[in-house]
């Protein structure tokens, strides 16, 4: 029988990550390392999850997938994927300036890379007071442009910048430009399962002695000239203690804030859920009748298969994902 499942967190070393997941999301990081990303759910060969409890300890989500099937996500989610796993959940610390980057389609990706393409969505959970992000071009900057002025390594005029604060959600669509600029965020990611990126620039920085590649003319290909920054002001009003935040084809995103009892299922997909604030308990019932309680707190992320019922307890702020 299927349960609610923790996977052992998969650490991605980066230029621009820091060791703010210690403090900050109550995480244990290999010494020495500046941890960029925390993959949390993931299906990818490029960090494969591993479960951490119960009876499918120790196995792969590529392995749990391949043999549940439609029991682990849902039987839609299945048809529209079938041998993909959907998602892929992370935590980023983006300590220093995040390369200025776009995702392809999943029609050039799947193309080009045999890989799905990289719609994505951003939960600021924590932000210094300068922090800056490149969300689009500016107006009226077209492909010529822009192949002309980054092939010269001339980056002025080209990108456009908003400030962000804790609570933001930032909806980042394929072709959509972006990158951080200043300051330090932390954020939960949602995002299709894969892996592509066209990096535009890295600031110039040094890697084991060179520049990190570029893929400027990837990149003008997949670009929306045209693109705005969606952001989404997610903070409670009141007495509230839900918001749907986001609806799309690729995932749906609630904000929840649970105080107490929360019960929930989903008779459509699978739900994960990314821990923002708080600790507490999830609780469902085994094959015997049995209630099986883990403890959970922030920083964490929990895969909860389709159909099953489960219970939180505690004080706890928690994006809930699904696959509508």
């Amino acid at each position: 029988m299927l349960y609610p499942m923790r996977f052992k967190k998969v650490f991605i070393e980066k230029v621009w990550g820091g060791r703010a997941f210690e403090e900050k999301l109550n995480m244990q990081l290999p010494k020495d390392k500046n941890i960029g990303e925390s993959w949390e759910v993931s299906a990818h060969p490029n960090g494969m999850g591993i479960v951490e409890n119960g009876p499918l300890a120790g196995k792969t989500l590529q392995e749990i997938y391949s043999e549940y099937k439609d029991k682990l996500v849902g039987e839609k989610p299945y048809q529209n994927y079938k041998d993909r796993f959907p998602l892929l959940i992370k935590y980023l610390d983006v300590n220093d300036r995040l390369s200025i980057q776009v995702h392809p389609s999943d029609e050039v990706a799947l193309k080009k890379h045999n890989e799905l393409g990289k719609s994505e969505s951003w939960f600021i959970m924590e932000a210094s007071d300068d922090a800056t992000l490149i969300m689009g071009m500016k107006e009226g900057v077209t492909k010529e442009e822009f192949l002309r002025k980054t092939k010269e390594n001339n980056f002025e005029g080209l990108f456009n910048e908003i400030t962000v604060k804790k609570g933001d959600l930032i909806d980042i669509v394929p072709g959509m430009v972006h990158a951080s600029l200043k300051g330090s965020v932390i954020f939960a990611e949602i995002q299709e399962n894969s892996d592509i990126t066209y990096r535009i620039y890295d600031f110039d920085r040094i890697q084991n002695g060179k520049k990190r590649e570029l893929h400027l003319d990837d990149a003008a290909e997949v670009i929306d000239f045209d693109q705005k920054p969606i952001i989404i002001h997610t903070n409670f009003v009141g007495n509230e203690t839900r918001k749907t935040i986001i609806r799309k084809k690729y995932y749906s995103i609630d904000r929840i804030k649970v105080s107490g009892e929360f019960d929930d299922v989903c008779h459509e997909s699978m739900i994960i859920y990314s821990i923002l604030e708080g600790k507490g308990t999830i609780s469902h019932k085994n094959e015997n009748g049995e209630i099986i309680s883990l403890e959970i707190q922030k920083g964490e992320s929990l895969l909860v298969p389709v159909n099953i019922e489960v219970k939180l307890n505690g004080e706890l702020e928690i994006l809930r994902t699904i696959i509508e």
